[in-house]
């Protein structure tokens, strides 16, 4: 292998398939990157055995080659150069990569590329059913959905995302057992029949860190064997395991009716649960939510409270439009923060009915999202 690219396409190559090199590994080539010649172009990727990146950069191929490459060492000594060409050379007999910038010089030892797991790409994957995404939108769902996902991996289900097709649209659902987070959206699909896969969350949230800033659509691609899905953006390339079984029917966790519908400025409400959540953080993050409707002389109000038995306490006032009863209600206030974070529109409404019943978050006059959070236990 003998090429030459320049430092910021190798630095910003190196950057966006590093997110999947094995953290932990029994196999030492996991914690590599791939580098290798493709028609004209280099490859990088790099694989968890769960998710697979490829990205593509220009670069001047004077020799065909491949190695693998220790991700860490590679991607700091790449950053800590100067903007310009990067020489690089391969000693096939050594599998030693030789890199040259500027006044710069490095050898490092890799690992042959005939040991590294195959990462499928686009044009190797062989799917069928090809969808093609607007990207600002897909990114926009990913990103109301994804929060609820579970951690844990307790419940393998529950760290995916159901991803539901239709006819000319797509909904994306995750939950963790405390919250539930849906949202629907035209994406412009064009399906002849409906399709619903679980597709890691961790996924998705790298595929909407990559495709950040993207203008062309993504295209999505199903294996025929329904096990792995594959996005594909302008030089890049996301590839998961899709997870095996079947996601609750989210349908029968979100509230039929509701007593009282709060509505506020979604701003308003942010800062003042991320100012309750000082207090509430060392009380296991419950905050309370104090709704009391308004009469002709006043406006209805949003009373927020975040206690701490060690360091004090806090209350916030919100002036809100309420329909329906008063009540009081305890909710995790980081769960609150997710959602309102991800919302998208100027006001918010919050559904409540019972101080035991989950609480509903909906825009206000903006997409069709919502997002259920089960109510804390109050203590008098």
């Amino acid at each position: 292998m003998k090429i030459s690219c320049l430092q910021e396409n190798l630095a910003r190559g190196l950057s966006t398939v590093g997110r999947a090199v094995a953290a932990r590994s029994t196999l030492p080539v996991l914690s590599n990157i791939l580098f290798e010649t493709d028609e004209g172009r280099l490859r990088l990727a790099a694989t968890n055995l769960e998710i697979g990146i490829s990205s593509w950069i220009g670069a001047r191929v004077e020799e065909e080659g491949r190695i693998t490459v220790p991700a860490r060492l590679l991607t700091e000594f790449v950053n800590s150069l100067p903007p310009a060409p990067i020489d690089i050379e391969l000693a096939e007999r050594t599998q030693t990569l030789n890199l040259k910038c500027a006044r710069y010089e490095a050898n490092i030892k890799g690992i042959d590329a005939s040991e590294f797991p195959e990462v499928p790409t686009a044009e190797t994957i062989g799917g069928r059913n090809n969808l093609h995404l607007e990207a600002d939108n897909f990114r926009q769902m990913i990103e109301q959905a994804v929060f609820a996902a579970a951690t844990d991996e307790s419940r393998p289900i529950l760290t995916g995302v159901l991803a539901k097709f239709h006819q000319g649209g797509l909904t994306l659902a995750a939950a963790d057992g405390f919250r539930l987070a849906v949202t629907s959206a035209d994406v412009g699909v064009d399906l002849d029949e409906s399709a619903k896969v679980i597709i890691p969350a961790r996924a998705l949230s790298e595929l909407a860190r990559i495709s950040d800033g993207e203008e062309d659509d993504i295209e999505l691609i199903i294996t025929p064997n329904r096990n792995q899905i594959l996005f594909h953006l302008g030089n890049t390339d996301v590839v998961s395991q899709l997870i095996d079984g079947n996601f609750p029917d989210y349908n029968q966790i979100v509230p039929k009716a509701h007593s009282t519908r709060t509505i506020l400025g979604t701003q308003d409400l942010l800062k003042a649960v991320k100012v309750a959540f000082l207090f509430a953080r060392d009380a296991a993050n419950i905050i309370r939510f104090n709704i009391v409707p308004g009469s002709e002389l006043s406006p209805g109000q949003l009373v927020i409270t975040g206690t701490s038995a060690e360091y004090g306490d806090n209350v916030s006032e919100i002036d809100a439009s309420i329909e329906g009863e008063g009540i009081e209600i305890a909710f995790n206030a980081r769960y609150m923060i997710d959602a309102l974070t991800v919302v998208g529109t100027n006001e918010v409404a919050l559904e409540t009915s019972t101080a035991s019943s989950p609480g509903v978050i909906r825009p206000v006059g903006g997409t069709d999202f919502l997002c259920v959070i089960m109510p804390m236990h109050i203590t008098r």
